[in-house]
């Protein structure tokens, strides 16, 4: 399907915004000067280090200590991302361009406890192969925030959380249709499509213990709070969706999806995680999830307990088994299915992060039915840039594709270099073996760019 007219356009808006963040650069580098930074987390914020909140690690406002992510959820929560987009890094650029919106945003949130950001993020992708387009482009305008309505005092905040997006295609094939577009089993950016204005999160989040406990309801992102680690982000770590959420096993539902999530420690070490949601959203029309949830009946359930050394290292020191099912979908023509995830990670001299994750699906429409991946992420200086590489092997899922299809072998290279403290570019490179809907091509070569702009 080809781009609309309107969507054309925004191939100009985006670049004019990455543009403007270079303009920056020439005073910058004038001004740059030798100085320490604290440790960055691998694998967060493609301009600064990512936290977490949702179910999965919530990240302290701003009293995170260098090198550890406290608290429950992934990398792309709201809250978390607008605390590590305001984290001080190390960079090319010293200087941030438009400190008196900074000053303002960080009024805002102190005075009446609102905290909001806007970003746009670009993705390209192109390969050597000789089925399907051989490129894709896209870009993301975003909006989000949180509101602390109770508990500012006692830290036990609850507040409305939002984020409203409009993705668009430079090209007739967007980058999260790339993979299918070549024969390859598997999401390569998935949130770069040509979906248009659509809602991501609109819900109420609660916190106790000081953030030991999390609890949220209304239309959540599944990927915020399922199986989550710290180089999972489509904004931040990976390109390649093999090395994200369910490492392709999982039959995640679509975004805004209504329900309910929790998480929280049951003793110093483990913690559980559990959550109910519709597997029939529709983020262009989140409001017919009401519908749907209370209609249909079909639902994705999952529940995940894991161990950590501690409640502040949870973020990138853990060790998990995630559990889900999911209900079968009539009108869409899935099975109901159920499957289990595994994922080790561990934080190491303030520069490595090696991650071992694996998953299981039997039915359920998910892409694969057996899925191993193995990498880690390195930052050259504490607090800088960030390098990663995963490998991936995945065996399709017979339900979803049929049998006699071949196993895949992935493996992707990126590295995330941050140019000032807004302005971030990943290249990246990947190597796709045996595209099981490809019998033409042995092996393809994609490479990648990505840049994010944010404010």
């Amino acid at each position: 399907m080809k781009a609309n007219e309107f969507n054309k356009r925004w191939p100009v808006v985006g670049l004019g915004l990455l543009g403007l963040a270079c303009l920056w650069i020439p005073s910058g580098l004038a001004a740059a000067q030798s100085e320490s930074e604290p440790t960055e987390e691998v694998g967060t914020t493609e301009s600064e280090s990512t936290g977490s909140e949702s179910t999965g690690s919530e990240s302290t406002e701003s009293e995170s200590t260098a090198g550890q992510q406290p608290r429950f959820g992934g990398p792309d929560q709201v809250d978390n991302q607008i605390a590590n987009d305001e984290a001080s890094t190390s960079r090319i650029v010293s200087e941030r361009l438009l400190d008196p919106y900074f000053a303002w945003k960080k009024n805002l949130q102190e005075k009446r406890g609102i905290s909001l950001s806007v970003d746009y993020s670009a993705a390209y992708l192109s390969g050597n192969n000789r089925v399907g387009e051989d490129s894709a482009g896209g870009g993301i305008a975003r909006f989000y925030g949180s509101w602390d309505l109770v508990g500012r005092e006692s830290g036990n905040t609850g507040a409305f959380v939002w984020k409203v997006e409009h993705r668009h295609a430079y090209t007739d094939v967007a980058p999260s249709g790339f993979g299918f577009n070549i024969g390859y089993v598997g999401l390569i950016e998935p949130p770069f499509s040509g979906q248009g204005w659509r809602w991501t999160n609109f819900y109420w989040r609660q916190r106790w213990k000081d953030g030991k406990v999390a609890m949220f309801g209304g239309f959540l992102d599944a990927t915020d709070y399922v199986d989550v680690y710290a180089m999972a982000s489509p904004w931040t770590g990976f390109l390649n969706f093999a090395f994200s959420t369910g490492t392709l096993t999982m039959a995640v539902p679509n975004d805004a999806t209504l329900g309910a999530a929790a998480g929280g420690m049951i003793t110093k070490n483990l913690f559980l995680i559990g959550g109910l949601v519709d597997r029939n959203s529709d983020p262009t029309e989140f409001w017919e999830g009401f519908n749907t949830f209370f209609s249909d009946n079909e639902y994705f359930k999952s529940i995940e307990i894991g161990w950590t050394p501690s409640h502040d290292e949870i973020y990138l020191n853990n060790i998990h088994l995630t559990l889900w099912q999911a209900d079968e979908r009539e009108e869409a023509g899935e099975a109901s299915g159920w499957g289990a995830n595994f994922s080790w990670t561990r934080y190491w001299a303030e520069r490595w992060l090696p991650f071992v994750r694996a998953g299981y699906a039997a039915e359920g429409g998910s892409l694969m039915q057996k899925a191993v991946s193995v990498g880690f992420g390195y930052q050259p200086d504490p607090g800088g840039n960030v390098l990663g590489f995963g490998f991936n092997w995945g065996e399709v899922n017979e339900d979803t594709w049929g049998s006699g299809l071949s196993d895949q072998l992935t493996a992707e290279l990126y590295y995330r270099w941050n140019i000032s403290p807004q302005f971030a570019v990943t290249p990246d490179v990947q190597y796709l073996k045996d595209p099981s809907l490809n019998p033409e091509e042995d092996s393809i070569w994609v490479i990648g760019l990505r840049a994010r702009l944010a404010l």
